[in-house]
């Protein structure tokens, strides 16, 4: 089958095209300007981007353990990395040497779906009552209730959810079936065996990385061109590249979305790039998405709601706003960590709020929490980007009025959008044999 028709038939890449063909309509950059920069990029080879810090990509072993691989990105400043199958180290292709990436988006994704299982196990409470042992409610309960998902067979061992039972916590089936509801009702033991002791300390990444992944492995070779992966990182979502050298299995580079804007950033002084930054973001149709389009969370609120709600909306970060939406702190994916590492600063997890989570993580990291980084309608992109640059963040929030109320969000993926378009037939030319895999 084509190329072509592979992508009418996928609903995540007609997502795609609804995205950036919305961005190319709202722009307001002369057509022959766009075509100067998209042949521009599709000249520069991959192998002239600047190689990762150190010039050694941090890769994470299969066999590592989730906590540990949170320490490793979280140490390490990073916020994904290539996972290396051990049982094929000595292959030449770099299908069967990598399984994937780990970022902290599957991390969230693996920690609430298997809290949820938990919390459904940990209702079933007939199986106690029927005298079955605490350390077994687990899997009976989760398979009793029909949990039959990867979180159920992915490191969600009974000693998990038995300890919380052993420990004298009651349920009952009618309790809410989600990890926040579970936390409310079955009291602190619940998140502190989970983050503790089981599955957290257990489960390793190569038991996560293909149920829980954020997007597919696509990697580009050293000389494919940045239009490539421009288009990769923006219409077609991907948060990060690896780059591989055709012939040889290691990841020589890794390219992503902020190394691409802080790669602009360092283009201000010349001419092209001085004249689009200079202009104000409107001339761009940013932000993309209207004002009732932004999903933001209450600071009173739980922040297991607000990490289960960056789940099911797929989105890295949140405002997090009080009255008429004025914001007042940020929250990310990233921020997991917090909650993996340093369990010990929240003693009571079931009445956790966002805002008392961000005042805790303020007091214990002193210059490492950044603030909600804004801008204003008629910012220039140039500042824009120097803001996400300078500030290594993902997003930034557009604020209006006296009240600074949330009107829109732009990302780095919107901002790598402004300065391309994509080529008619550039997917069949140039993708290759990365169809497939993006389609799975």
């Amino acid at each position: 089958m084509a190329a072509e028709q592979l992508i009418k038939d996928s609903s995540s890449l007609s997502s795609y095209d609804a995205y950036f063909e919305k961005i190319q309509s709202r722009k307001k950059l002369p057509r022959p300007l766009q075509e100067i920069l998209t042949n521009a990029f599709s000249d520069i080879p991959v192998s002239s981007f600047p190689q990762v810090p150190r010039g050694k990509v941090i890769e994470i072993s299969a066999d590592t353990s989730v906590a540990d691989a949170v320490k490793i990105l979280s140490e390490c400043n990073i916020f994904s990395a290539p996972v290396r199958n051990l049982d094929k180290g000595n292959s030449s292709d770099w299908r069967d040497r990598y399984l994937g990436i780990i970022d902290y988006s599957a991390i969230v994704l693996w920690v609430l779906e298997s809290a949820e299982v938990a919390a459904v196990a940990l209702s079933a409470s007939s199986a106690t009552a029927a005298g079955v042992g605490a350390g077994a409610v687990g899997a009976l309960g989760a398979l009793a209730l029909g949990a039959t998902g990867p979180a159920a067979v992915v490191g969600l061992t009974a000693a998990a959810v038995g300890a919380a039972v052993a420990g004298g916590v009651a349920a009952d089936k009618r309790m809410g079936k989600d990890a926040p509801t579970a936390a409310d009702k079955l009291g602190e033991d619940f998140y502190k065996v989970f983050l503790q002791d089981e599955p957290f300390k257990s489960t390793t990444v190569s038991s996560i990385i293909k149920s829980f992944r954020w997007a597919p492995f696509i990697p580009v070779s050293t000389d494919s061109s940045m239009l490539t992966v421009l288009l990769l990182l923006s219409k077609y979502r991907m948060r990060n590249v690896p780059v591989i050298e055709i012939g040889k299995p290691e990841i020589k580079n890794f390219i992503t979305q902020s190394a691409v804007v802080q790669g602009l950033e360092g283009c201000a002084g010349r001419d092209w790039f001085d004249s689009i930054a200079a202009q104000p973001i409107s001339d761009f149709g940013l932000p993309f998405m209207s004002s009732a389009e932004v999903v933001s969370i209450q600071g009173s609120e739980l922040i297991l709601q607000a990490f289960k709600r960056m789940k099911e909306k797929q989105i890295g970060g949140l405002p997090v706003v009080g009255p008429k939406k004025k914001i007042v702190g940020n929250i990310s994916m990233r921020d997991i960590r917090y909650l993996l590492l340093k369990y010990e600063l929240f003693s009571n997890f079931r009445k956790l709020t966002v805002m008392d989570f961000v005042h805790i993580i303020a007091s214990q990291e002193a210059g490492k929490v950044v603030p909600p980084i804004t801008c204003k309608p008629n910012s220039t992109l140039g500042s824009v980007i120097h803001k996400l640059a300078s500030r290594s963040v993902h997003r930034i929030y557009v604020v209006a009025g006296e009240e600074d109320e949330v009107v829109g969000v732009i990302t780095l993926r919107d901002v790598i959008s402004c300065f391309i378009y994509e080529p008619p037939n550039h997917f069949d030319n140039y993708f290759g044999f990365v169809v497939k895999e993006m389609l799975e």
